[in-house]
């Protein structure tokens, strides 16, 4: 590439970057289409809707049939927004929230009211029809009580596995039809292979009837006897989808009616987005100052292609209807990172290159080349937990595994790609001194190993702290500082006379709550449906003192009387299920991850090491927790995932590099060999900390309470990854390496 075409091509990077930054910052149309204004918010940063169910004809319901109703909910809810919650609500009651929507009564006609679900058989056992076809459709001749007593009622919904929409092609014409395709239980099975039996032998239909109407009456065409059916006759696949949503929102244990729905306002507020905001650019700011300084022309060429990285996660955000939280900030963050930190492998290699002897343009040739490795296994192993952790997990969770793998894909295609067509431009103009580039300075190889009795006594007196304080805390209370995402509390509803806006509860309302609960932060939201004008604060469970002290707070302050606040206990967002699922999906990632590391390092103690740092620094972390009493709650989640994507891609750059050693360094002993490798790996490890460090801390510095819930951890977590993959993850490899060196073949 010659003078010439090297401008050439940094004038298009320079035209590609500016038209992202215009339509990741400005979008296209009215409406700022693919734009950082077009991203859906969660209800966390944005707002949403609040819908409240109460169960039919019970005050009292069954414990395990609430639990099971509010994941079907949860699940059903998701097909929204992934950031969607569902909770309890007293006794029989269930909230849904849904972020980043305005209009109540659309969700609630899109959602449907959660009703009980039958499939009902044409005629009963004496031949009598169950139901007819009248002028406004089909209608029953019996109660649903009448049917169910004289056994026409041959499947519920709780006899419903799964219903989705789909198409076909129709065997007779070749055409293509829309179907629902249903699954059973397996005690569903059996009743439907019976129902069907009867109803194809008869040529008669089984009526499927939710919520007081027939929603389908198909004709049994054949006997159904292997728990998978399909409803054919719809003329479009939104008839097809609503059909299946209803099916599947019927299959609740529960029978529910609709008593509130509400907006929202965002638990955070737009100052908390604009602190955010502004911290983050200061970051990025900060981050290219230093790649600047530190790697030169490099740093340079990587800051182009970061902001390139950044203007492409907008449109991509934008693009794949992501919905943003607090969680998914996390998982922008760490992808952010790691997208600085493939560039300084990349740079680390081409000094190595040149103070090697190789030329300018060798040395760019071959740092690409050597770091491939160690770039592709750190973020492939990342992206697996991202994968495992979208497809089981729910909420926050998928929130945060989305934006994380997008982010991850994004941070190689612009190191591997961008960083070195921009990198290779500059070479083309003329930055070919070596000068430009910088030699590494030779470090005398450091004695990790000889240390690693010093740094396995630091981490075990840590992690023994850990569990000494996880102990004493449940001695009295909870093991850890719980919020109401794990635990539950309560919601008081309360009615103001002045108009709500944020600054009003932020200025006004929140200090006199958290003055009369002795707390430093209230979780209020405001509640503008209809232009009411209210508030919903959730707090701690509250006794009747605690009550009393609120209620008595408000009238004497804001002369609002007892009869305009309402209080209810409510159960945690995160449920049993969802925390169990979260555990899960966890648990299979590190499997998924150990796998992937054995395979492609031949050698099962690296993926087993890699691990077991990994298990340190959620240890670590875990107390900090305990000792100084954070808040956990749905950050907590995102915080340990986002500290285990750091772990272990941190920990797979020491270990590349030993892979590495190990073949050209064979007369050597292993002791040398993970020495050297760490000593290499060092200006990587400090400089790509650092890096993540800037963000996270100005955020912890300039972010509102709920920010700095999660930058806290991070920034604790960031320092102990760094340290694990630095003294811990190296040495447990060669302790493993030669205890049990008769195991390697």
């Amino acid at each position: 590439m010659n003078k010439s075409k090297g401008t050439l091509h940094l004038l298009i990077t320079l035209i590609c970057m500016a038209l992202i930054l215009a339509l990741a910052f400005v979008g296209i149309g009215d409406d700022a289409s693919g734009s950082i204004y077009d991203i859906n918010l969660g209800l966390d940063l944005a707002g949403g809707v609040s819908i409240t169910y109460q169960v039919v004809g019970d005050e009292n319901p069954d414990a395990t049939d609430m639990s099971d109703t509010i994941y079907k909910l949860q699940l059903r809810a998701q097909n929204y927004s992934s950031e969607a919650e569902v909770y309890q609500e007293g006794t029989n009651r269930i909230n849904v929230d849904i972020p980043n929507v305005s209009d109540a009564n659309a969700i609630l006609e899109e959602l449907g009211s959660p009703g009980s679900l039958y499939f009902i058989a044409e005629t009963d056992s004496d031949g009598n029809s169950n139901y007819s076809y009248g002028t406004t459709g089909y209608v029953l001749n019996y109660t649903i009580d009448e049917l169910i007593e004289n056994g026409s009622v041959v499947c519920t919904g709780d006899d419903i596995a799964g219903a989705s929409a789909g198409t076909q092609t129709d065997s007779t014409t070749g055409s293509t039809e829309y179907v629902v395709s249903l699954s059973f239980t397996s005690e569903g099975t059996e009743k439907f292979a019976e129902a069907t039996t009867a109803a194809y032998e008869a040529g008669e239909s089984i009526g499927i009837y939710y919520d007081g109407e027939f929603v389908s009456v198909p004709t049994v065409n054949a006997a159904i006897t292997d728990g998978s059916a399909v409803i054919t006759g719809m003329d479009s696949y939104e008839e097809a989808t609503n059909l299946a949503s209803t099916i599947r929102i019927g299959a609740v244990p529960l029978e529910l009616e609709e008593v509130r729905s509400t907006v929202v306002g965002a638990k955070l507020g737009e100052s908390a987005i604009e602190t955010s905001l502004i911290a983050a650019a200061i970051g990025l700011a900060l981050i290219i100052i230093f790649m600047i300084c530190v790697y030169r022309i490099m740093g340079l060429a990587s800051s182009l292609a970061l902001i390139i990285y950044v203007g492409l996660d907008i449109v991509i955000m934008s693009a794949f209807d992501v919905t943003l939280t607090l969680p998914g900030i996390a998982g922008v963050i760490l992808a952010i990172g790691m997208a600085v930190d493939a560039n300084v492998i990349i740079f680390a290699r081409i000094r190595e290159e040149l103070n090697a002897g190789s030329s300018v343009r060798n040395a760019i040739k071959n740092g690409f080349d050597k770091a491939l490795s160690a770039i592709l296994d750190g973020n492939i192993t990342t992206l697996i937990a991202a994968a495992v952790l979208y497809i089981m997990g729910s909420g926050t969770i998928r929130g945060f595994a989305q934006t994380l793998a997008i982010g991850i894909v994004l941070s190689m295609v612009t190191a591997l790609f961008i960083t070195r067509y921009i990198l290779n431009a500059f070479f083309a103009m003329g930055a070919k001194s070596e000068k430009l580039y910088g030699k590494v300075k030779e470090f005398n190889t450091i004695n990790f190993v000889g240390k690693n009795k010093i740094f396995f006594s630091i981490s075990g007196v840590l992690m023994v702290a850990a569990v000494v304080m996880l102990i004493y805390n449940s001695t009295t209370g909870y093991m850890l500082n719980y919020n109401i995402d794990f635990v539950g509390g309560t919601s008081s509803t309360i009615s103001l006379d002045e108009e709500v806006t944020l600054d009003y509860i932020d200025e006004t309302i929140k200090p006199i709550i958290a003055e009369a609960l002795g707390i430093s932060e209230a979780d209020i939201r405001a509640n503008t449906v209809n232009d009411s004008n209210e508030i919903v604060l959730k707090t701690k469970t509250l006794d009747q003192e605690e009550r009393q002290a609120v209620l008595d707070a408000l009238e004497s302050e804001l002369g609002i009387e007892e009869e305009n606040v309402q209080m209810e206990n409510i159960s945690a967002t995160v449920g049993s299920e969802m925390r169990r699922n979260a555990l899960i999906s966890v648990l299979i990632a590190t499997i998924c991850m150990l796998i992937y590391i054995w395979i492609r390092f031949k050698d099962f103690r690296f993926g087993l090491s890699s691990i077991l740092a990994l298990l340190h620094d959620v240890i670590v972390v875990i107390l900090f927790y305990a000792a100084l009493q954070w808040s956990v709650g749905t950050t907590f989640i995102a915080c340990m995932l986002t500290i285990v994507g750091y772990s272990i891609n941190a920990t797979i750059v020491v270990f590349d590099r030993i892979r590495e050693n190990l073949k050209g360094m064979k007369k050597s002993g292993l002791d040398e060999v993970v020495n050297k490798s760490i000593t290499q790996t060092l200006s990587r490890s400090f400089n790509t900390s650092l890096t993540t460090l800037v963000t996270v801390v100005i955020l912890a510095i300039m972010g509102v309470s709920s920010i700095k819930e999660f930058a806290y951890p991070l920034i604790v977590g960031i320092v102990c990854g760094t340290y694990s993959s630095v003294c811990i993850a190296g040495n447990l490899w060669y302790v493993l390496a030669t205890k049990f060196v008769k195991k390697e073949k």
